[in-house]
């Protein structure tokens, strides 16, 4: 069988690579970072650095995979686009790989600009767990420097940048999850926070656990809904499958 590309950024991402890795599928996975880089199983081959979508039409002319599978985390908007554009210039087959959705809890909103206009109703304190892409967009809450708490990656240069668009580096938590219910929950009261923000990340984004943290504090919890999308679930196997034909197809 000629080799895949896998590009991962979620914990199912690198499921599919130990797949790969047992079942004897030849593959190269690429991530955003050298952290996830380390995640992988040793055995696969590795690329990291963030490429747009020249650049993966690049690395697809010149490497000729037969098939790519995009991994990326269910909100990389930009990601999946320069990922399909690219096989879609090469001719070469692109399956996407979807976290299993799940129920929303709270009040969900389609899109940070509607998040921003019912925030900007309320004089409440807000915990964001949105992650260091939304920052920019909550500059636009008022008084955001005193009511937002931002819980985020620990890492220098995005606690550098918050502190350029004038966030509070005393209300900022830095750590790394997955977060249980009472660690949530914990970080709720630290901040004082009458609304939460999240993303729909899914159980293995930690959702449930923060739903329920939300639930005990009997705060609001403001859900942003992942983008619509067609694809694949790790779940229903299909994309297993389609890798198992095509290393059977490829051994007759």
């Amino acid at each position: 069988m000629d080799k895949i590309l896998i590009f991962a950024g979620t914990t199912e991402g690198r499921e599919l690579a130990e797949f790969c890795v047992e079942n004897g599928i030849s593959a190269d996975v690429s991530t955003a970072t050298e952290y996830g880089s380390s995640l992988l199983p040793e055995e696969i081959g590795r690329l990291s650095g963030r490429m747009d979508a020249p650049e993966i039409c690049t690395l697809l002319h010149a490497q000729q995979y037969a098939a790519v599978i995009d991994a990326t985390h269910p909100y990389a908007k930009e990601a999946t686009e320069n990922i399909r554009s690219a096989c879609q210039s090469q001719g070469v087959p692109c399956w996407r790989l979807l976290r299993k959705p799940m129920h929303v809890a709270g009040e969900s909103v389609g899109s940070l600009e509607e998040m921003v206009v019912l925030l900007n109703q309320t004089d409440d304190l807000i915990l964001s767990t949105l992650g260091s892409k939304s920052v920019l967009e909550l500059t636009k809450i008022r008084r955001f420097q005193d009511r937002i708490w931002l819980r985020l990656l620990p890492s220098e240069t995005v606690l550098a940048y918050c502190v350029r668009l004038g966030f509070d580096p005393e209300k900022m938590i830095l750590a790394k999850g997955p977060f249980s219910t009472e660690q949530n929950l914990a970080h709720i009261r630290q901040s004082r926070a009458a609304i939460l923000l999240t993303k729909e990340s899914g159980r293995i984004g930690g959702y449930p656990e923060k739903a329920e943290a939300a639930k005990i504090a009997q705060i609001r919890m403001f859900t942003l809904c992942r983008p619509t999308e067609a694809g694949d679930g790790l779940d229903e196997m299909e994309i297993m499958r389609k890798l198992l034909l095509m290393k059977g197809n490829q051994l007759l």
